[in-house]
C-alpha cells in the first residue's frame, strides 16, 4: 500500500493457478501447465490481470520465477518484479513496469494450516518497503509491503469452507492473523507479531469482529480489540467468493490500516462460478521465449 493510502498493488505468482477455472477443468494434474503472475492495481486507473499460461511459459531457478513476459527475481537484498501483462475486461490495456519489495528481514516462520500439512503458509517478509513504477500516470510511488507464500498438495476447497487473513502494520512491525474453518468442522486461529528484525512471536487472539458484507455479500470478519468496530476504508478486489480490502482495526489500543482477505470456498465449489471466472482469466496455452 502507498504511504498515503491512495493506491495499492497485489502480485501473486502461481504454479498451479488455484483460482483458475482452466486448472480445475484440467483435473489439476499438471500444475506447471497452469502458471500465472497475477497483478492487480488498486486506486485511480487500477487494473486486474490474471492470464493462465501453459508449461512453455514457465522458467524457474532458485532465485527467479519467470512466467511468460513477467518475472520475479531476487536481486541482492530485494525482490524485483518485472510486469508485462494485459488486463482483463472490461478495462483491457497493457500493464507494464517494475515493483521492488525490500524486506527489513526474512523470518523463519512456517505454519501448517491443517493437521495433515497439506497446506503451508510461509510469511517470508511481513515487514517490507515497496517501490512501484508502472507506466501509467500517478503509478510511481513508495509504501509498505509484505511478501509471503502458500504451498499445497490438495485443492483448497477439498479441506476448507471459509477463511480470513489479515496483515496490519504496528509500531514494532506487523501482525498477521489467519483464521480458517476446515471441512471436518475444526478451526484454525493463529496470530503472529513480527518486528523489523524478523523476530516472530505468537500473540493472543483478539475477539473476532464482524465486518460489513462485501458487494457480492461475502461474509467477513477480522480481529479487533474488545468493543472496537473495524471498518473497510478501501475496496480492492470484490468477487463472488473472495474479497480483498483495506481495513481499519484496533490492536492493543492502536488503530491500524492493513490488508484483509476473506475466501468463501463453499461458493467457490459452485460449478457456476467457473464460467464466470473464465471471462476474467483468459487461457494462453502457448508461449515462446525470445532467446538472446
Amino acid at each position: 500500500m502507498s504511504d498515503d493510502g491512495e493506491r495499492a498493488v497485489s502480485v501473486i505468482g502461481f504454479i498451479g493457478s488455484v483460482f483458475s477455472p482452466w486448472y480445475r477443468w484440467s483435473g489439476r494434474k499438471v500444475p506447471q501447465d497452469h502458471v500465472c503472475i497475477n497483478v492487480a492495481t488498486y486506486g485511480p486507473g487500477g487494473r486486474f490481470t490474471m492470464t493462465d499460461r501453459g508449461r512453455s511459459a514457465l522458467r524457474q531457478t532458485a532465485a527467479r520465477l519467470e512466467v511468460g513476459p513477467s518475472m520475479m527475481r531476487w536481486e541482492g537484498d530485494h525482490l524485483a518484479i518485472d510486469i508485462d501483462e494485459i488486463s482483463s475486461p472490461p478495462l483491457i490495456s497493457r500493464v507494464r513496469g517494475q515493483i521492488r519489495v525490500i524486506p527489513s528481514a526474512i523470518t523463519n516462520v512456517e505454519l501448517a494450516l491443517d493437521p495433515a500439512r497439506s497446506h503451508i503458509w510461509r510469511p517470508f517478509a511481513p515487514v517490507a518497503r515497496i517501490e512501484v513504477e508502472i507506466d501509467r500516470p500517478g503509478w510511481t510511488w513508495v509504501g509498505h509491503g509484505y511478501f509471503d507464500a502458500n504451498f499445497g498438495t490438495r485443492a483448497l476447497e477439498q479441506d476448507f469452507t471459509y477463511w480470513t487473513w489479515g496483515r496490519f502494520p504496528t509500531p514494532e512491525g506487523a501482525t498477521c492473523f489467519y483464521d480458517a474453518e476446515r471441512m471436518d468442522g475444526s478451526v484454525l486461529a493463529a496470530g503472529y507479531s513480527f518486528d523489523a528484525d524478523g523476530r516472530a512471536r505468537e500473540v493472543a487472539m483478539p475477539p473476532k469482529t464482524r465486518l460489513a458484507r462485501s458487494l457480492w455479500a461475502v461474509s467477513r470478519e477480522t480481529r479487533a480489540d474488545p468493543g472496537y468496530r473495524p471498518r473497510q476504508v478501501k475496496t480492492m478486489l470484490d468477487a463472488p467468493f473472495y474479497t480483498r480490502s483495506a481495513i481499519r482495526t484496533q490492536l492493543d489500543g492502536v488503530e491500524t490500516v492493513g490488508v484483509h482477505e476473506a475466501l468463501d470456498l463453499r461458493r467457490f465449489r459452485n460449478p457456476l462460478i467457473k464460467p464466470m471466472l473464465a471471462l476474467r482469466v483468459p487461457r494462453r496455452r502457448n508461449w515462446q521465449f525470445q532467446e538472446g
